[in-house]
């Protein structure tokens, strides 16, 4: 049984040359956190009836909630000019690109360099989304991809769409997020100044800004408002939150599936971009996510348009091999399911060791040829011989190898695989010099082994060679 106890304490020495401000917050934390905090750190009673009121985050239900009722009365008693609905898309990508190209690869994942006008302008759209200030936000999103599914995870996906989409902020966290270093954060004055100004910054940009450019623009102050305004801000929420739940739920895990990060277009579309999250979760510090050029992926061009006019560097990107690497594993790890699913030549060590001799005998009772050391049983298939029932008719108690090997017909990779299922027994003495890659049918050649799997195609029990522990029955 683990131990409640931490396997490790950092040395203290590593402390008393770091000043208390530039200490990581992570420093101390033992080998075994996770489970370590789980098990020390009670979780708040569960959410039930009798309690929900006391638990319910009203701030954040607020936030959340109040929106959506001010957009659908005001769209009933507003009409909609084409130049605010023009302007409410251009804004709804404004906000939104500074939360994922900001708040996201930029702050949380420091994926590329921005300049100081750059990070003036993610800052302040960003706060137009409120979704909270950069250095609440972006310590949360280091939590998630650190304890990515477990407790510590802010929004878990394990728990339910709903919860991670948007039920974790309706409620009091049960327990503390996990640990994340926030240092560079906290040394960015950018970051310090919105921070402190979140609450104006986020009521102007929000709200008072979108107003503002209708109302001037072209006399729509209340369309302004109610559209570029509330209505935008519902659809920035939902679009950055289905990046927790839909993000983690739809679509296909083309680079690992230990955890439930997903690939999907339809997320992409709904997120601007974030929707090949199986990607992100692997290479979290690529400034894309879509490594494809057809795939959506709108926040990378626009990082790597700033960096074209020189508002950005150093974008970064992860070792093509080692993507390819990922890619690679999971198409493995598929064949293998499909593998496993076949049917497979029987192992040698199952089959019988026959004498010369015996197979002669046993040859004068039924249909039994020899190819490349191994005896076969071809009764019924010597009316479905292409070539006719004569051509096996003549090699039953022979040796047929030449012959089968394109002496008299170059045999398909089919008729390979299917002589190799009729395998009865193994002919004592092994395999004549030079036919051991003769006795491997093609579709066994290639076949998906795991790391332990070291099972020799050419052993037998009187073969005089060891066979090896083979847990998947492997040849080849």
């Amino acid at each position: 049984m683990s131990s409640v106890y931490p396997t490790r304490q950092p040395p203290a020495v590593a402390k008393a040359h770091v000043a208390p401000n530039d200490l990581p917050a992570d420093a101390d934390i033992p080998d075994n956190y996770i489970e370590y905090t789980l098990k020390k750190d009670k979780p708040l009673p569960p959410i039930q009836w009798a309690n929900i009121l006391n638990e319910l985050n009203w701030l954040n239900v607020t936030v959340i909630c109040v929106p959506p009722v001010i957009g659908a009365i005001g769209v009933c008693y507003t009409s909609l000019q084409w130049r605010t609905a023009l302007f409410s898309v251009i804004y709804y990508f404004l906000t939104g690109v500074s939360m994922t190209a900001g708040y996201h690869r930029l702050w949380s994942h420091r994926s590329y360099n921005a300049s100081k006008p750059l990070e003036y302008a993610l800052a302040l759209f960003g706060a137009g989304s409120v979704q909270g200030s950069i250095k609440w936000w972006a310590r949360g999103h280091r939590a998630h991809h650190r304890y990515t599914d477990t407790d510590l995870d802010p929004y878990n996906a394990h728990k339910g769409f709903f919860y991670s989409h948007v039920g974790w902020m309706l409620v009091k966290p049960r327990r503390r997020d996990g640990v994340a270093d926030v240092r560079d954060l906290t040394k960015n004055a950018i970051i310090k100044w919105q921070h402190r100004n979140y609450l104006v910054l986020m009521l102007f940009m929000a709200f008072v800004l979108p107003t503002l450019v209708a109302g001037l623009g072209w006399g729509d102050w209340r369309g302004g408002y109610v559209y570029a305004g509330v209505v935008r801000l519902v659809f920035v929420h939902h679009s950055t939150w289905s990046v927790n739940s839909l993000a983690h739920w739809l679509g296909e895990a083309p680079f690992d599936d230990k955890h439930t990060p997903r690939d999907h277009l339809i997320t992409a579309l709904a997120t601007i971009g974030e929707g090949y999250h199986n990607f992100h979760h692997q290479f979290p510090m690529d400034y894309r996510n879509a490594i494809r050029w057809y795939q959506y992926d709108p926040t990378k061009w626009f990082i790597f348009s700033m960096q074209a006019v020189g508002l950005a560097s150093h974008l970064k990107t992860f070792p093509d091999n080692e993507v390819k690497k990922g890619q690679l594993t999971m198409q493995l790890k598929k064949l293998r399911e499909k593998q496993e699913g076949l049917v497979w030549p029987s192992d040698n060590n199952d089959l019988p060791v026959v004498s010369w001799e015996s197979f002669l005998d046993q040859a004068t009772k039924r249909p039994l040829i020899v190819v490349a050391g191994f005896i076969h049983d071809v009764s019924d298939f010597l009316d479905a011989h292409p070539g006719g029932r004569h051509f096996l008719t003549k090699t039953i108690g022979t040796d047929a190898t030449t012959a089968f090997f394109g002496g008299v017909y170059e045999h398909s990779n089919a008729a390979h695989n299917l002589l190799a299922m009729k395998r009865v027994g193994v002919l004592h003495g092994g395999m004549p010099h030079g036919s051991e890659e003769k006795a491997i049918p093609p579709s066994q050649r290639l076949r998906i082994m795991r790391y332990n799997e070291t099972g020799s195609p050419y052993t037998s029990s009187g073969s005089g060679l060891e066979q090896t522990d083979d847990e998947g029955g492997l040849m080849g």
